[in-house]
């Protein structure tokens, strides 16, 4: 029998203790920053999200000391301690950053990924599908939303994320190619 559960590094633990003090507003501010701008440049997304752009999706990132939550209408994405209540949502998806990562920039199949348990969804199993078809066909790659986001530090980003890829084992750009683009 084929095994067809994915082999998806873990998060570094020294990490992910290094963010348990950071303070959760400005990460939500930068996070909120981000998704704004990946949504204005990709409207696909909150249109192939049709009726649950109102939702709010818990994304719980099982290797870090955060949940997240996604609320697609007001472009906001924000941070939550693991220590605390879990966050009121219609849907979540849980599972470990390398998988969400891997799903994100096309590495592994969505499907694959939750059929392999390596991720997991509660509430709201449509909307959670619809926000996986509009990720999918956006094509996102983070390294490349946030050097266009943040100009200043595309230089220091190209230079440092193969060193980063290759320290945690995370998927943090779209396909080979995607090292190749110009920022």
């Amino acid at each position: 029998m084929q095994n067809d559960t994915p082999e998806l590094p873990i998060f570094p633990l020294i990490l992910s203790h290094a963010m348990r003090p950071l303070p959760l507003w400005p990460l939500s501010a930068g996070l909120s920053r981000l998704a704004g701008h990946i949504l204005h440049r990709h409207p696909g997304i909150n249109n192939r999200i049709d009726y649950y752009q109102d939702h709010v999706f818990l994304l719980d990132i099982t290797d870090l000391p955060l949940f997240l939550t996604l609320e697609p209408r007001k472009a906001r994405l924000r941070a939550f301690r693991r220590s605390a209540v879990v966050p009121g949502h219609d849907a979540g998806i849980s599972g470990p950053l390398a998988a969400f990562l891997a799903m994100l920039h096309g590495q592994e199949d969505g499907d694959t990924l939750f059929f392999s348990g390596a991720l997991a969804i509660d509430g709201d199993t449509a909307a959670v599908l619809a926000l996986r078809n509009a990720l999918d066909d956006a094509e996102l790659d983070l390294a490349a939303e946030l050097a266009e986001l943040l100009p200043p530090i595309a230089g220091l980003l190209r230079a440092g994320l193969p060193g980063m890829q290759h320290l945690t084992g995370l998927c943090l750009q779209r396909g080979s190619a995607a090292s190749e683009r110009a920022w």
